[in-house]
């Protein structure tokens, strides 16, 4: 017969990805606490109110830019473009190699933006080069969190739809619930994270909490696993 210890999984090694998306929920609220406050009110994460904002400047509102938010959307659109060749490439061997690539890529292509952040001097090209890293490094996130299909976690950036369904299906609602602290921890991970941006923003610079968002990302790098 068979004898030693058998070999763990590596998918079970390290966090699992459950806390690992509710974690990238809180940077979301981060790097948008960057866009919306540091960089003139441009969601680079938030998809859905950038282009509820593209629409205000667009029909004239003040204090908004049509330039910005239109380059929000075409960096985010491209970054989920490259997000679905990666996922295409890795989603059908390991998730834990598979998020682990897309963790690194986002922690440098974030860890960037802080770079230009802390060394620009304001100019437009320096707000231009922070919208264009920052949502494309979101897209690449997204489309590769919405191919994981993790139950209620398939975004990590817009809650409408996790909001509903702790409403609609709690005892409120229907009662048909099983998920809801999960669905209520993504929503409190949001706060946490545009309540901490926003407080970085205002008392040191949008360089801080991008600094931040690319540690965590990159820490997460290292330890999630592919369990949920």
């Amino acid at each position: 017969m068979p004898t030693g210890t058998p070999t763990r999984d590596p998918e079970t090694r390290g966090l699992r990805l459950v806390p690992v998306l509710l974690v990238l929920t809180m940077v979301s609220g981060l790097i948008d606490a960057v866009g919306y406050l540091g960089l003139g009110h441009v969601f680079t994460a938030n998809m859905t109110g950038n282009v509820v904002i593209l629409g205000f400047a667009a029909a004239g509102s003040p204090d908004f830019s049509v330039p910005h938010s239109a380059t929000s959307l075409a960096a985010f659109m491209l970054g989920a473009a490259v997000g679905g060749r990666v996922a295409a490439r890795y989603g059908g061997g390991s998730r834990r190699r598979w998020m682990r690539v897309t963790l690194a890529t986002e922690a440098v292509l974030v860890a960037t933006s802080a770079v230009v952040a802390f060394a620009g001097s304001g100019a437009p090209a320096t707000t231009y080069t922070l919208i264009a890293l920052t949502a494309f490094a979101m897209g690449l996130r997204n489309a590769n969190v919405r191919k994981l299909g993790v139950p209620d976690l398939t975004a990590t950036t817009v809650l409408t739809t996790t909001l509903t369904g702790l409403v609609s299906e709690s005892r409120l609602g229907d009662g048909t619930s099983r998920r809801s602290p999960r669905r209520a921890g993504a929503i409190a991970s949001l706060f946490a994270g545009a309540v901490l941006g926003a407080w970085l923003v205002r008392h040191h610079s949008p360089g801080v909490p991008l600094l931040v968002a690319a540690a965590v990302a990159g820490g997460l790098a290292v330890i999630t696993s592919g369990k949920e």
